[in-house]
């Protein structure tokens, strides 16, 4: 169906993206796009490395004294200090 689009198609596409959010805006929704899949990006990151974390921790012996859990950072992008905030994580209240 959209597997013989060529350059004259492309270049109409374009065009008409071009007419209905005017040249001005086309720049900030790259950069906000740019944004967003850095955020999604580091998010992923995160969760993949918390993921490796509670494996490992799962495997580790049960310490009878536990610490209150360090507070994280979470930035939406890299330096970028004005939206970052810092967070508590979330504690796991049931007992096996």
């Amino acid at each position: 169906m959209f597997g013989r689009l060529g350059a004259p198609e492309i270049i109409l596409i374009l065009v008409v993206i071009i007419l209905l959010f005017g040249a001005k805006k086309l720049p900030d929704m790259a950069r906000s796009l740019g944004k967003s899949a850095r955020i999604l990006k580091s998010e992923a990151k995160a969760m993949k490395s918390d993921g490796q974390d509670n494996a490992s921790a799962a495997s580790a012996p049960p310490h009878d004294d536990q610490q209150p859990p360090a507070q994280r950072t979470i930035q939406a992008a890299p330096g970028d200090v004005t939206s970052s905030r810092p967070v508590n994580e979330p504690t796991d209240t049931t007992k096996r």
